[in-house]
Parts: structure tokens; C-alpha cells; sequence
């Protein structure tokens, strides 16, 4: 009697992003215009990550834009990684050729994207009763003397400020 190996395989829930790119591929294929970027699609990804895993530093915020005629146009964020990154399109080029992408010139474009981050409005920070009465017993406290002034000055102030926000 052989024992075959057990066919059971531990389930493994998706990742939201693994669910988006299984549905956007899914959508994809089921359009016949749309199937025919499919391998369009696979190859450009696959060169993007080519490249990411060439210059992994670098490569962060760039994107492949244009492969066609052995050209490789790839989308730069700014002026100033564009210029560190045309130092290493020799690097990046070698790279490409040793994992089998026929590339004879790499173009950079720069391409400022409009990414506008959510704005950390700041609250002001209000200081409890408990902590300003502290502060006040402190500034009692503390003897009249030359040395002495400019903290009980700065605590004055503060217990100003703070009482005034309230």
C-alpha cells in the first residue's frame, strides 16, 4: 500500500490589494479588446520590476511608461532624481541585459505628479486645570530672586496663554 502526499493546503486569506489585482486581472481578460493588453500589461510589470529590483533605491518613485523599438522610457518624479538616475541608466541597462531585455537606450521623463498630502492640521494643545494649578503652586513656590526671574516669567506667560485659550 503507498501513501500519496496529502493534497490539502492551508487557507490563506487574500490581501485587499492581492483581491484588486486578481479582480482588475479577472475584468481584463472576460473584455476581448481589453485581453489583448494582458500580455502588454504582464510585460511592462514585469519590466517595472526588473528595474525596481535593479536600483531598489532609486526605483521607488519612478515607472516604466514606454517599451517599443528597444527604447525604455521610464517616468521620473523630479529634475533631481532624473539626474541621479541617468548616472546609473549604464548600471540599469547591464541590469536589464542580464535578465533578458533587449534595451539599447533608456529616455527619462520627468513627470510631476499633483500629490497633494492631507494637510496635519494642528490642534492646539490645552493644558489640564490640575497641570495649571501645578504650575502656578511651582511659580508661588519659587523665591524672588535674579536667577529665578526668567523661569518665573516663562511660567507666567505660560499659565497666560493657557488660560487665555481656554
Amino acid at each position: 500500500m503507498t501513501m500519496r502526499a496529502p493534497s490539502f493546503t492551508p487557507f490563506k486569506q487574500n490581501t485587499p490589494s492581492q483581491k484588486n489585482a486578481k479582480g482588475a486581472a479577472e475584468f481584463l481578460r472576460s473584455h476581448d479588446k481589453m485581453a489583448a493588453l494582458m500580455p502588454s500589461i504582464t510585460r511592462m510589470a514585469a519590466l517595472q520590476k526588473d528595474c525596481a529590483a535593479a536600483l531598489p533605491a532609486m526605483f521607488i518613485h519612478c515607472a516604466v511608461l514606454q517599451f517599443e523599438a528597444d527604447q525604455l522610457v521610464l517616468s521620473v518624479p523630479n529634475a533631481a532624481l532624473a539626474a541621479r538616475l541617468k548616472q546609473q541608466c549604464p548600471k540599469l541597462q547591464d541590469e536589464l541585459l542580464q535578465r533578458g531585455w533587449q534595451i539599447n537606450s533608456i529616455r527619462l521623463k520627468v513627470q510631476v505628479s499633483k500629490t497633494l498630502a492631507k494637510s496635519t492640521a494642528s490642534t492646539p494643545l490645552v493644558l489640564p486645570t490640575q497641570a495649571l494649578s501645578a504650575f502656578s503652586e511651582l511659580n508661588a513656590a519659587l523665591e524672588d530672586s535674579p536667577r529665578n526671574q526668567a523661569l518665573k516669567n516663562a511660567l507666567a506667560a505660560m499659565m497666560q496663554h493657557h488660560r487665555s485659550a481656554k
